[in-house]
């Protein structure tokens, strides 16, 4: 069973903290999980563990919302390049979102706060790097199709296990996979990111609840329902502003942004259990 977590949240707290940051996500098209997880896990006070399952629970909600939002628009016939791509991503995603969660059970909690430390340098990085990288790209796969889908398999299969580990959509590598991997234009990996999550997350969120995460419903109304809410308004407010500033000073700013919070979170809730 995954443990409970230690101190309820307070639905204002968790309201006030979402909408900016889904207006981050909403500027640079992510859903913002990325930087939702420092809150649950230093501001809310969940342990790691459960503040893994409730980011994932909240991404389900962003991600159910994005394509809700985008459905009157939302047209696949620029994904028809990607076609043996993104079953093959959905695919390895799906694997691995299964298995995460189990991996994430047999590791303490002092073990898991340091993986996701590692991932969440990770992304923070990697976004810098997209920062600063040009977006023009032919795709570093060769048009070969059983290149590709094999491709797609190995890199959803890292998709999955981050997603199902930090509870995020995996927007935040699913992007930069299909434009660098698979030179997608930016628009076209944006509306494919969400078709690869929105599975990916539901078997995660699944498999969490089978290993009892959602037992103790209070969390829900703590802290899911507000920051769910919150999400959904600040992308609207993002995407309404998205021109206002360059995406690439966007993301290398988050990057760092990133990278601090998370080192200074999760060694502070370290320090503190020493105490």
């Amino acid at each position: 069973m995954i443990e409970s977590g230690v101190r309820p949240s307070r639905p204002g707290v968790a309201f006030l903290f979402a909408v900016p940051i889904g207006v981050l996500g909403g500027l640079i098209g992510l859903g913002g999980a990325e930087f939702r997880l420092p809150v649950l896990a230093g501001v809310l006070g969940y342990a790691a563990r459960q503040a893994v399952s409730l980011n994932l629970a909240v991404s389900m909600v962003t991600l159910a919302a994005s394509l809700a939002i985008r459905g009157t628009t939302l047209s696949l016939a620029p994904l028809a390049p990607l076609a043996p791509v993104l079953p093959a991503l959905i695919a390895g995603a799906m694997v691995t979102a299964f298995i995460g969660p189990a991996l994430a059970g047999r590791l303490s909690n002092e073990q898991l706060e340091r993986v996701i430390l590692v991932l969440l340098v990770g992304i923070g990085l990697a976004l810098i790097v997209e920062g600063l990288v040009a977006k023009e790209s032919g795709g570093l796969i060769p048009l070969v199709l059983a290149g590709q889908v094999l491709a797609g398999v190995g890199f959803g299969l890292a998709i999955g296990l981050v997603s199902s580990l930090l509870g995020v959509a995996g927007g935040e590598l699913i992007i930069p996979t299909l434009v660098f991997a698979f030179g997608a234009d930016i628009k076209t990996a944006g509306t494919g990111s969400l078709l690869v999550s929105l599975p990916t997350v539901f078997v995660g969120l699944v498999r969490y609840a089978r290993l009892g995460a959602f037992a103790d419903g209070q969390p829900w109304l703590d802290t899911v329902a507000p920051m769910g809410v919150g999400s959904i308004i600040g992308a609207l407010i993002g995407g309404a502003i998205v021109g206002v500033i360059p995406a690439g000073i966007l993301k290398i700013g988050l990057g760092v942004i990133l990278n601090v919070s998370a080192l200074r979170i999760f060694h502070h809730t370290r320090s503190s259990r020493r105490a």
